[in-house]
């Protein structure tokens, strides 16, 4: 994999693509009929709460082709336009853009039946997109037969974008464990992307998702799922990115 083709910033040790959503948009439709370009994570405060105790998790963030602000607070802590490049919009602006020159699409992860509507939906929203196929994992790794399928539907089928749409961190260490084996161009960790295009979960308005308390929108619609993820690690990360921004701590990137 070579070297990010943008700077990165310090956040928690995790260091954030400085991007804009275009310019996320346009590196990753210049994938098209490359290989094993590499994984693209979309990094959250949640996400970068639990890189702290996890330093796989922050290595696989680190070693990311791009690990983009994805939350808000990470744009807030970053250079001069930077911008949010959000799993969904990402995913919508790609699809979109992607087919003006026959970007191939591949979806990966969802309960059953997500990802078949998921395309269906995105085909009749975007006419012309090229999907290549699609593939639900059980809830669990994949074994060996089941790993030995999937590199071979995507041998088969050569898409350049893998989009994975599984909860965090299990997303992250699927692309970093698998990326090298398959025949694509990029991976690309959306998470709930998945459930809410293919409307089984109601998105924030945008108001609500550029003011940075989008969590507590989503908490408020899924609070035994979400509730003890958004009321440990929302304030905790708060915490730490004040005492990182006031000099305070340190955390070195690694």
């Amino acid at each position: 994999m070579s070297a990010s083709p943008v700077a990165r910033y310090n956040v928690l040790g995790v260091g954030i693509s400085a991007l804009t959503l275009a310019r996320a948009r346009d590196l990753v439709v210049g994938v098209r009929g490359q290989l094993r370009r590499g994984y693209i994570c979309l990094a959250t405060a949640h996400g970068l709460t639990v890189a702290r105790r996890d330093p796989e998790l922050r290595r696989i963030y680190n070693a990311s082709w791009l690990t983009t602000p994805d939350g808000m607070p990470l744009v807030w802590l970053g250079p001069t336009g930077v911008e949010r490049v959000y799993g969904p919009d990402l995913m919508l602006a790609v699809c979109d853009a992607g087919r003006a020159v026959g970007l191939r699409h591949y979806f990966y992860g969802g309960n059953a039946g997500v990802a078949e509507e998921l395309e269906r939906r995105l085909c009749a929203r975007f006419p012309g997109l090229e999907v290549a196929g699609r593939f639900t994992p059980p809830f669990r790794d994949l074994d060996q037969t089941e790993s030995t399928a999937l590199r071979a539907d995507i041998a088969r089928t050569r898409p350049d974008v893998i989009w994975v749409g599984l909860s965090s961190p299990k997303q992250e260490t699927f692309m970093a464990r698998h990326w090298r084996e398959l025949d694509a161009g990029v991976m690309i960790g959306v998470g709930a992307a998945f459930d809410f295009h293919s409307g089984r979960v109601r998105q924030a308005p945008r108001w609500i998702q550029r003011s940075g308390f989008e969590w507590l929108f989503r908490l408020c619609t899924e609070p035994r799922r979400l509730g003890p993820r958004y009321l440990t690690t929302t304030p905790l990360f708060a915490l730490r990115a004040l005492a990182q921004k006031c000099g305070v701590r340190r955390y070195p990137i690694g």
